[in-house]
């Protein structure tokens, strides 16, 4: 398999010095639930360094939480979740799902609950909300860019991936990525341990190219596939095994999505991520957390991407 090369890096957008606001990326993050609250947190602390605007929109007490945090959330806006398309038509990507619930109730799908906002929000099982918000959105806004994780991504329906013309990451770890496609890929369900095999870039890739989407990943070994490709991104270490590392790579694949083509976003935000969490070891060996990742994050670019400081 291909590795990554970071000359492409090269090809990452930089901020013009004659730009101004509004211009260097708007990103929509959709995410959250009364359980979860810091998942979306931790995307958003990442996306609100690399874009000028930032669209937030949660459960009403983690929009709470963000209204708190405006000193370090300048330029973005908190949406409540019955105003976010005005916002998504605004943004250049979406990123759905961090901290968002599933549920195991499956019939209650397809039932029309989830022809408006309104009835969605409605809705009191979480995991549903996730299901048909998810639906709602791809159907209306399918020429969007896409970066699909954690809670939509497993309550999501493979088909709906098809009317997205490409438009669309999806982030999984292997257990999310068994879950999503074991029903429609036959190697999983007769083999499931052939993904710690050296073939499982070919399942990859065959899921990538029969619902046209750039699949990444996560694990030791990241692994991106197009329709097109496929590479392995190595590096990092056990310290990134924390929880919220994962929406912090989710935050930073969308931001850059916002001004980047989806499969220079994948595979950069995963090169730079592993890329941080090197950093961090060589600080405080595997003592840090998500929230240092994404601090980490800014100074990694700063130092790859920005001629002066090679």
């Amino acid at each position: 398999m291909q590795h990554f090369n970071p000359e492409q890096l090269k090809n990452l957008y930089i901020p013009p010095p004659n730009s101004h606001k509004g211009q260097n990326g708007k990103l929509m993050i959709i995410g959250g639930s009364h359980l979860f609250h810091a998942a979306s947190l931790w995307a958003l602390t990442i996306a609100s360094k690399l874009v000028d605007m930032l669209f937030y929109s949660s459960v009403p007490e983690n929009n709470a939480i963000v209204r708190e945090l405006k000193k370090e959330f300048r330029n973005g806006i908190v949406v409540p979740r019955d105003q976010i398309e005005s916002y998504i038509e605004e943004a250049e990507a979406v990123l759905i799902g961090p901290g968002m619930m599933r549920t195991e109730v499956r019939g209650e799908r397809g039932k029309g609950k989830g022809e408006s906002l309104k009835e969605i929000n409605l809705l009191e099982d979480e995991g549903l909300q996730s299901y048909y918000l998810t639906k709602y959105l791809l159907e209306k806004y399918p020429e969007k860019k896409w970066i699909i994780d954690a809670g939509a991504l497993q309550m999501m329906e493979l088909e709906w991936l098809k009317q997205l013309n490409g438009n669309v990451i999806l982030t999984p770890h292997q257990g999310e990525f068994e879950r999503v496609f074991s029903p429609v890929i036959p190697d999983l369900i007769r083999n499931p341990e052939k993904m710690l095999k050296q073939v499982q870039h070919d399942i990859i890739q065959k899921a990538a190219n029969e619902y046209n989407a750039t699949i990444l990943l996560k694990g030791q070994k990241d692994i991106v596939c197009s329709p097109k490709q496929c590479v392995e991104i190595s590096g990092g270490n056990a310290g990134m095994t924390k929880g919220g590392t994962g929406d912090v790579l989710a935050g930073l694949v969308a931001a850059l999505a916002t001004k980047n083509d989806l499969w220079l976003a994948a595979t950069a935000g995963s090169y730079i991520n592993k890329k941080a969490g090197e950093e961090l070891y060589k600080k405080v060996g595997y003592y840090f957390n998500a929230s240092d990742l994404a601090e980490e994050i800014p100074q990694v670019m700063n130092t790859l991407l920005v001629p002066s400081n090679k």
